[in-house]
């Protein structure tokens, strides 16, 4: 089996709505055989799923990954490449290319849009393969950019990468030597960073796509409600740090 798919099955499998539909499934099968089995099961899935979607608790496990690197601000420093991480699209010629693009590769594309107005003299490279897609999401945010009126022979594509490993080997060689700013979401940008690095560059982090905009001001009521909204926030967490930990392994043990 393909290394890349498998991963992503074993990833799938550990999110936090699987592991409550697991321990639900589990509870089914054993309330005639085992009472207590399944009581225990029905109890830890909705315990994991007040967690998942509370959000004091989700803010907090996301809020220390996306706030390892601040926002980009402008310096004076010369910029040479604005590179932007792939994320996920649609193709469908119903649609204009913004409401083509999911959500984070439209927070990339915007932040892309306001790093180039900010250093015109830097080139973009768009990032990330098609998947099952007719064309590749480094595409897809080109046009996006040319859209916004970013010149189109100022932006350069790697249309292959699977993944953000696959992102850094491709494309750090081209940009070693070089000031560079990387773009990706918040809380992606740790492992980023990292995988960058591993390969020689060292970019200037410039994340987007915050979950947690404001965690100490005040909060009204609803806010210590569960929200279905922060399992998708608690699902990103979680899988960021699995990334960090497999990361992580991966350089100790080659």
């Amino acid at each position: 089996m393909d290394l890349f798919l498998l991963k992503n099955i074993i990833t799938a499998l550990l999110m936090p709505i699987n592991v409550i539909l697991l321990l639900l499934f589990i509870a089914l099968i054993f309330h005639k055989k085992s009472a207590k089995t399944s009581i225990k099961a029905l109890f830890l899935a909705m315990s994991l799923l007040l967690i998942s979607t509370l959000p004091p608790i989700s803010d907090r496990l996301i809020a220390p990954i996306e706030y390892s690197y601040l926002p980009y601000i402008k310096t004076a420093k010369q910029i040479d490449y604005i590179i932007v991480l792939g994320c996920n699209h649609t193709s469908t010629a119903e649609l204009p290319i913004t409401s083509q693009l999911d959500t984070c590769s439209l927070q990339r594309t915007v932040e892309a849009l306001r790093i180039y107005q900010l250093h015109p003299e830097a080139r973009v490279i768009t990032s990330g393969y098609s998947g099952s897609d007719t064309r590749s999401n480094a595409l897809a945010v080109k046009e996006a950019l040319v859209l916004f009126g970013v010149p189109a022979q100022r932006i350069m594509t790697e249309n292959f990468p699977k993944d953000t490993r696959e992102e850094a080997s491709l494309i750090a060689p081209r940009i070693l030597g070089s000031q560079v700013i990387l773009i990706t979401n918040a809380s992606h940008m740790p492992r980023a960073i990292i995988d960058f690095q591993a390969e020689g560059a060292y970019p200037i982090a410039a994340p987007t796509g915050y979950w947690v905009k404001d965690l100490q001001g005040d909060k009204p009521w609803g806010y210590y409600l569960p929200d279905e909204k922060k399992l998708a926030q608690t699902t990103t967490a979680w899988y960021e740090t699995l990334g960090l930990i497999a990361q992580w392994f991966r350089f100790i043990f080659g």
